[in-house]
């Protein structure tokens, strides 16, 4: 065992200023590596495989020459701290004789320790801002791979596994434009999460203290939201009865209108999940104004089938991008008693929304809910005004 594997129980703040281990002796031959070699290879490159090789030199700024021990050591930390940072990005866990790292994977490394050495962030939040960073760009990538490789078969009529072999061939005219893309919506993103975040975040716990006592369970929750759910009906024995194709159109329509809508009504669309959305509001009105909206889209979409919708105005704690408390775990018993095409809110909700002129609120029969005892649903409904205005 490694002296790196003993200590992987010790903390990282001591592994940040712990002396770099050693790099591996350059004059040792290495083991075979799992990683792409950064020797010259034997014999002819095909065109495919010198197209691969390019495009992976691009994106990861230069050849694979480096090994875990010598980017570790040239950050300055060991072996394990690195490891650590490296998992939370979603890297596999190299071995010490694989070259797989580039000198952009140690000026990588190197900045993220920095912001530590420097005092802006802890050991744990460095991880865990890392760790949202790989989570998110792994599934940004897939969705955009996926969505190019379905563009090519339905724009040239070629299966499946030969657009996903041109794609080699496709991305380089693609990388920077969508590296440009990319940092203009993280910044823009970022400024809207501070706005939403902190800067209005206690105007929204002041407006949602009329008709509370303090003991709810959700008073210690430090945010204030409106938050969603909208559900397909009868997903699950629709998918059964699609091939493929028109399941992946079907998701991919639900997700679309679900996200044009929640955008326009100034929400945030938190997660999907299946057949299912979740999203959040910063007031009551815009959550019952985005729920409306969807109930209507589903109900007259062509295609797709209605879906049951419910609201709840209460606090949320958000970490790790999803939401958690009491109020969503009563927005989605809410969702499962909702009638389709209708949209339920809580009488707490119902009383916050009560003089906007804009809804109309229909008390429906008590139900007892399962963590929650006896609630009163209403029926949210639309009064004055045209709603959401999508283009």
């Amino acid at each position: 065992m490694s002296v790196e594997d003993q200590q992987s129980g010790e903390d990282l703040d001591q592994e940040f200023d712990a002396v770099p281990e050693p790099s591996v002796d350059e004059d040792t031959e290495p083991a075979p590596s799992q990683a792409v070699p950064s020797g010259p290879p034997t014999g002819v490159m095909s065109a495919e495989r010198l197209a691969i090789k390019a495009l992976e030199t691009r994106l990861l700024g230069g050849e694979r020459k480096l090994r875990r021990r010598e980017v570790a050591a040239g950050a300055g930390v060991s072996v394990l701290s690195a490891r650590k940072l490296w998992r939370a990005l979603g890297f596999p866990n190299w071995g010490d004789d694989d070259v797989a790292f580039t000198e952009r994977d140690q000026a990588a490394l190197t900045t993220i320790l920095d912001l530590v050495r420097a005092g802006l962030l802890t050991e744990e939040a460095a991880i865990s801002v890392t760790r949202s960073i790989g989570q998110m760009t792994d599934r940004m990538v897939v969705w955009q791979i996926e969505a190019l490789v379905e563009d090519m078969v339905q724009e040239q009529g070629i299966p499946d596994a030969v657009a996903r072999k041109q794609l080699v061939g496709q991305l380089p005219a693609l990388v920077d434009s969508l590296e440009e893309i990319l940092v203009y919506s993280y910044r823009r993103q970022l400024n809207a999460g501070v706005q939403r975040l902190a800067v209005r975040a206690e105007a929204g716990l002041q407006a949602s203290e009329e008709g509370r006592d303090g003991d709810e369970d959700d008073s210690p929750l430090p945010l204030a939201r409106a938050v969603g759910f909208a559900d397909l009906v009868s997903y699950t024995s629709l998918s059964r009865r699609m091939n493929e194709k028109t399941l992946a159109q079907m998701v991919q329509r639900f997700e679309n209108k679900c996200a044009e809508i929640i955008s326009v009504g100034g929400g945030r669309l938190v997660k999907t999940v299946g057949d299912e959305v979740l999203y959040i509001a910063e007031t009551p009105a815009a959550g019952a104004e985005i729920s409306l909206a969807l109930a209507h889209a589903f109900t007259e979409d062509e295609i797709l089938p209605q879906a049951r919708v419910s609201m709840v105005w209460g606090r949320i704690l958000s970490r790790l991008g999803d939401i958690y408390g009491p109020t969503v775990n009563l927005a989605a018993r809410l969702t499962s008693l909702a009638q389709p095409g209708t949209v339920l809110v809580d009488a707490m909700t119902a009383a916050a929304l009560g003089q906007d002129e804009r809804f109309v609120l229909v008390p429906q029969a008590s139900e007892n809910v399962r963590g929650f005892g006896e609630i009163h649903p209403v029926m949210l409904a639309r009064g004055r005004g045209k709603g959401l205005v999508l283009d």
